[in-house]
């Protein structure tokens, strides 16, 4: 989940991504860190209770646009609604100064498609500084990637508040001002939309390294209460990765889930329609109690092993695995250690222990990715949920 101005993904080489990853371009950054030190100014100026109810309301009514309507609606289509509730959720969304519904989208199904791989936008393997906020001061994603999104594209207004999506933070901020005077604009407006940045990034980092996993998905996320309690239902992480398409992120009763409570209310009220509910049939499958192989964390631990000669798993996989009689075993290299060290490098050009370490990890994960499939249970891929987003990629094997 997202922010300020950044450049869509075209599967860079590794040698690009390198350069780019955790890099930040602090001079466009800077309306970034003002808005941070903005609240500050709050104790030079007259604060009322008003303003904190101001800021608690802004903070729910725009945390709901961004997690139902950029997340659930723009980037899942987990439901549907009217071409003009369709235009107030995007505007409502671009209050939340997270740029436009389809800059937010695209970005957002990359990271699904691509989760916790060298092309995912914020995956924590690249540091928590990067997937929490350092991503969005970069300048790497900085455009939309419309051929991502076209099925949103193809609406002008949608398109014009991507182009205009400062109106909305700009018109809101004025009416926090005239509503509270500088007290309604310091604290109603801008440490709301700090604390939601925060919120909905949160997301992004903290999902994917705290909390607990239920399913064995191809990737890290967790599910966990605190991040679900600060972003309306957004923190049963690892539920949403294993059915992207699914309105409701909390599977079971105690998963408290506040955007799926609201959307289902909207259902009554016919302003929305169509809710993807879990199949039951799949909610009990694939779950790590229950036998299923995580292969999400068994590649997160052994990339962390790996990252130590210095190179990735993407990178190494990516190598011909040395075979044949001229490829030298291990009993073979330790045997005879002496005698290949006088011999010209040329000559033994598979013998490096790159190399040898590139074979061991392609034999490895396509070892793991067998096992996974051996022990989790037959799922029907429906589709209602391979649609938008889901964790099913050719790349991973």
């Amino acid at each position: 989940m997202t922010l300020l101005q950044t450049e869509p993904t075209t599967g860079p080489t590794l040698e690009q991504a390198e350069k780019t990853v955790d890099r930040t371009d602090w001079v466009s950054s800077l309306p970034f860190f003002a808005v941070h030190a903005a609240p500050l100014a709050a104790f030079f100026v007259t604060v009322t209770w008003k303003d904190w109810v101001l800021c608690g309301v802004l903070y729910v009514v725009r945390m709901f646009c961004i997690t139902a309507g950029y997340h659930r609606y723009f980037s899942h289509r987990s439901y549907k609604m009217t071409r003009f509730f369709q235009f107030v959720m995007a505007f409502g969304g671009t209050t939340a100064v997270q740029k436009g519904p389809l800059w937010w989208a695209s970005h957002h199904r990359s990271h699904h498609r691509y989760t916790d791989l060298d092309d995912d936008v914020h995956s924590p393997r690249d540091g928590i500084w990067w997937s929490h906020v350092g991503w969005i001061l970069s300048t790497k994603h900085k455009d939309t990637d419309v051929s991502n999104i076209k099925d949103f594209a193809v609406f002008p207004e949608l398109r014009f508040l991507e182009r205009a999506s400062w109106i909305g933070p700009w018109l809101l901020a004025l009416a926090c001002l005239l509503i509270g005077g500088w007290g309604g604009l310091l604290i109603g407006f801008f440490l709301s939309t700090v604390l939601l940045w925060h919120g909905t990034f949160l997301v992004n980092s903290m999902a994917h390294i705290v909390g607990r996993r239920r399913y064995a998905t191809p990737d890290t996320s967790r599910n966990s209460l605190i991040v679900a309690l600060v972003t309306g239902g957004e923190g049963w992480h690892n539920n949403h990765h294993y059915l992207p398409a699914s309105v409701r992120q909390g599977f079971r009763w105690w998963e408290i889930d506040p955007t799926w409570y609201v959307l289902r209310g909207l259902a009554c009220l016919r302003v929305v329609r169509d809710l993807k509910n879990p199949p039951a049939r799949l909610l009990d499958q694939a779950r790590v109690r229950d036998g299923a192989f995580d292969i999400g964390m068994f590649r997160s631990y052994w990339e962390q092993a790996v990252k130590l000669t210095g190179d990735r798993i993407a990178d190494l996989t990516a190598r011909p695995i040395p075979s044949g009689p001229d490829f030298p075993t291990r009993a073979t290299a330790v045997g005879t250690s002496d005698e290949a060290s006088t011999e010209p490098a040329a000559e033994n050009p598979d013998g490096d222990d790159a190399t040898r370490l590139a074979g061991l990890i392609a034999r490895t994960l396509e070892s793991a990715d067998q096992f996974a499939k051996s022990t989790r249970r037959t799922r029907t891929m429906d589709k209602s949920i391979l649609e938008a987003g889901s964790t099913s990629d050719p790349k991973r094997g």
